[in-house]
């Protein structure tokens, strides 16, 4: 599941200096992070980060809050979104012979794609 731009060792969660860095180290190792493959864990553990900045007053934007730029970029891109959040999304709308954590990373590629190119104009 790795993509070019992914690193290709695996490192401490301690080491990652961003969420996009810790995404990475996740795309690396699923199985690790997301029992069963569920993207309600992941949605879990990047709302727990969302807290963890915000109480901390850490400066480091997170797009995957719930009604975040990730899920206003997906609602788009899927015709609508669920109030049950951006991993119910995925779920649902994962194309027969993948899983959700790889379509997960395949959009976030693809969203990461688009706001560079936004940010670029």
């Amino acid at each position: 599941m790795p993509t070019e731009d992914t690193p290709q060792t695996a490192k401490h969660w301690r080491d990652c200096t961003d969420v996009n860095d810790f995404l990475e180290q996740i795309r690396l190792r699923p199985g690790m992070w997301l029992p069963g493959g569920s993207l309600h864990h992941l949605q879990a553990v990047l709302t727990g980060y969302q807290v963890a900045v915000t109480v901390h007053s850490v400066d480091d934007p997170c797009d995957f809050w719930h009604g975040g730029a990730f899920s206003r970029w997906l609602g788009q891109r899927l015709g609508g979104t669920s109030p049950l959040g951006w991993a119910s999304d995925i779920e649902r709308t994962t194309p027969p012979g993948s899983t959700p954590v790889e379509e997960f990373f395949r959009l976030l590629d693809a969203y990461r794609r688009d706001t560079a190119t936004d940010a670029d104009r």
